[in-house]
């Protein structure tokens, strides 16, 4: 059945035009803030870089919901939003991370250092062309390609670079792996509970970007946390069957 979210508006009027194309905007800047990334970590500033991509975090966080009370689908039908926000998400949550690994000596060095980057290059372009991705029943079909948070604690808390490898090549093949992971803000299960641990952690990460390079040790392994829960959870879920 058709609602009202579905039907196209076809005499937008022009606020909300420009509101529209603004959300777009917003989500576009994204690109910007990875080129900046880039910048940073070519001159060897990686605590810019990763301040640079918290930024394009907090955009991705918000913009969705900013186009959902616009209604951009609705005013601007045939602009797609959904790919734009995949190419940037690619960018800052894929390419501009493994180049911080790379860049910081955090991988091995040599052609192993290429392959174990290619590995989550290559699974996330796949990951990000599932029509399936991100599922019904609001989950991401395997890892969902945070690399931005990995590099931040491989980087951090100074992995040694087989380690670093380890992680990373292991988180690529969960890309493909038929699990579900929490959609924080949309999951049916323990929303609440992930979006106020996830609040704690946001805020423990905007003290330790801020106090990069060399952030508190004791609150850098606390935020580990966090991420520890997303992925208890996330499994439990499957294991219970209540995903």
């Amino acid at each position: 059945m058709e609602t009202a979210l579905d039907r196209v508006d076809p005499q937008p009027g022009s606020l909300r035009l420009a509101a529209a194309w603004g959300v777009h905007l917003l989500t576009a800047s994204g690109v910007v803030l990875a080129f900046l990334a880039l910048r940073a970590t070519d001159a060897e500033r990686f605590g810019d870089a990763f301040r640079w991509l918290a930024l394009a975090m907090f955009i991705d966080c918000i913009d969705g919901t900013l186009a959902r009370a616009v209604g951009v689908k609705q005013v601007l039908p045939w602009f797609d939003g959904t790919k734009l926000d995949d190419i940037v998400d690619y960018l800052t949550y894929v390419v501009v991370p493994v180049v911080i690994l790379h860049d910081a000596q955090q991988l091995p060095a040599g052609t192993a250092g290429v392959a174990c980057a290619a590995a989550p290059l290559l699974a996330s372009a796949y990951g990000f062309c599932r029509t399936d991705a991100k599922t019904t029943d609001h989950y991401f079909r395997g890892f969902p390609s945070y690399w931005n948070v990995f590099a931040f604690y491989a980087l951090v808390l100074q992995l040694s670079p087989l380690a670093t490898a380890i992680w990373t090549l292991a988180l690529a093949a969960l890309v493909f792996a038929p699990l579900k992971f929490l959609y924080p803000s949309r999951a049916r299960h323990f929303r609440t509970s992930s979006l106020a641990l996830g609040a704690v952690w946001a805020a423990a990460m905007i003290v330790a970007l801020w106090m990069l390079p060399h952030p508190p040790a004791l609150l850098v392994w606390s935020s580990l946390l966090y991420p520890a829960y997303y992925f208890a959870v996330s499994l439990m879920l499957q294991a219970t069957g209540r995903t």
